[in-house]
């Protein structure tokens, strides 16, 4: 399959005995779609294209803009106002010759998901909504797709693998998404240049992993980091989650009951029986000092470090900004000590101060 240049292009990479020249064969034979090439993209597709995956389809229908060059390295300020997709299939081509590259400038609804999703063997999620990520979730595990999933918020990642081999879905983690204005986007609330870049490294080498058939794969795992303090951690996720009918014309709504309570059922616990409450806030310190409803403070990223702490006997909720990372919490203390656990609905958004 590989022609003699490729041979020599790809030299230091078959060299390892893990990958080899059947891994590299594997690699030229796969179909992988990307969901956006904005920040996680464009280093997810660089690298994917560098390392010989044969079909590249590039999903976005955004445009290049002034505010996006800090993070986006595959676009330049001549390229503001131009469609991503056909920037990046444009840069693409010249890195690798090898690949095909097919650009989608269009945004990836109900309508045209599965016809999407159904033509490749591996999608990527880059995207930065929830409706999208639902919606290609649930695809994606109609059509039995591995999904290799990233995100990023301020200073921090997350990295999984999702609808592997029957391993959990984006819906075991997180069940129904967040009402819009609870989450800000980076627009809104900012992110590190190189963030992007972390992260999507660490998905394009889970793609490479899962095409070839190599490693360990974050499936069952989140991948959780911080650029603020170098801290990585890796939780488990338990799938729960039933199989979803291949019917996608509207995303797939999950029957586990996630054990969350909202702000009004907080104030009521609070009000009546102040003493059974034990409030956990795993926000960063700063966070917490800059704005908080009380409890303590355990950063999510050391969160396994403090898990003997936690009393049986009471009920125990975990609290964040928005309600997300106390989700992962809530989920990781059960997996860890079996001690029930709630997550607060909204987070701090969710009170009105």
């Amino acid at each position: 399959m590989l022609e003699r240049e490729e041979l020599k292009r790809y030299n230091r990479q078959m060299i390892l005995p893990e990958l080899g020249l059947h891994g590299q064969e594997k690699l030229k034979a796969a179909r992988v779609l990307m969901i956006g090439a904005g920040g996680l993209g464009c280093p997810v597709l660089q690298y994917l294209v560098a390392a010989g995956v044969g079909t590249i389809g590039i999903v976005d229908a955004d445009v290049v803009d002034i505010s996006n060059l800090h993070r986006q390295i595959l676009y330049a300020p001549a390229d503001i106002d131009q469609p991503k997709a056909l920037i990046a299939k444009q840069k693409l081509n010249q890195l690798n010759p090898f690949v095909e590259l097919i650009a989608y400038t269009e945004r990836i609804i109900a309508a045209n998901v599965q016809q999407l999703i159904s033509n490749f063997d591996v999608v990527i999620d880059g995207s930065d909504n929830f409706a999208t990520r639902y919606l290609v979730n649930d695809t994606c595990a109609a059509l039995g797709k591995p999904l290799v999933f990233g995100s990023i918020f301020k200073f921090e990642g997350q990295v999984s693998v999702f609808n592997h081999q029957g391993g959990p879905s984006y819906r075991d983690l997180f069940p129904e998404a967040p009402p819009e204005n609870e989450v800000p986007n980076c627009a809104e609330i900012g992110v590190i240049g190189v963030l992007p870049g972390i992260i999507g490294t660490y998905m394009a080498n889970e793609t490479i992993k899962l095409i070839c058939g190599i490693g360990e794969l974050l499936s069952g795992k989140l991948l959780t980091l911080n650029a603020l303090d170098n801290s990585i951690s890796i939780f488990k996720i338990s799938a729960a989650t039933p199989s979803l009918p291949v019917n996608t014309s509207q995303p797939v709504e999950s029957d586990r009951v996630a054990d969350e309570i909202d702000a009004d059922t907080f104030k009521k616990w609070h009000a009546e029986t102040p003493d059974e409450i034990y409030l956990v806030d795993v926000r960063e310190t700063y966070e917490f000092d800059d704005e908080n409803i009380g409890g303590i403070n355990i950063p999510l990223y050391d969160l396994q470090e403090h898990a003997n702490i936690f009393p049986s006997g009471k009920k125990l909720i975990f609290i964040c900004q928005t309600g997300q990372r106390s989700k992962i919490a809530a989920q990781q203390t059960r997996s860890l000590s079996g001690i029930a656990a709630f997550s607060l609905k909204g987070g701090i958004n969710a009170f009105n101060f």
